[in-house]
């Protein structure tokens, strides 16, 4: 197996992960009622992992924001992680592959701990 090289590889793994969400019995269900149309949210994370990983410039966007409506927590994450690791282990190997693995954790941690902890005057929520 090679490591993650380009915006191609990117392709790859994103659509091939997100196929794997929309299957998913505990996935699914969160991104299909928040998601109608599945191509412009593939066109914003290949820009998004291409900007991370790569340093190219085309992302725009706040994550979070579009999290933090939706009734997920702790558990979907794992979840998602799982799913996101598994993709990554079946195509690829090498250095980015891993720090991808390791953002992808990072992002996970980070978005369940602002969930968890609004800011002050932020609305607390329940994690399910």
């Amino acid at each position: 197996m090679k490591d993650i090289e380009d915006i191609n590889d990117i392709r790859l793994f994103v659509d091939e992960f997100y196929k794997k969400v929309q299957r998913d019995m505990y996935l699914g269900p969160v991104f299909h009622s928040a998601i109608s149309d599945w191509q412009p949210h593939l066109e914003k994370m290949y820009l998004f992992w291409n900007a991370a990983l790569f340093g190219i410039a085309g992302f725009k966007g706040n994550p979070f924001a579009r999290h933090a409506t939706l009734n997920i927590g702790l558990l979907h994450f794992q979840k998602w992680l799982e799913l996101f690791n598994e993709t990554i282990d079946a195509h690829f190997e090498g250095p980015v592959a891993e720090n991808t693995k390791e953002r992808a954790v990072l992002m996970a941690k980070t978005f369940v701990a602002r969930l968890e902890n609004p800011p002050p005057g932020g609305h607390q929520r329940t994690i399910v």
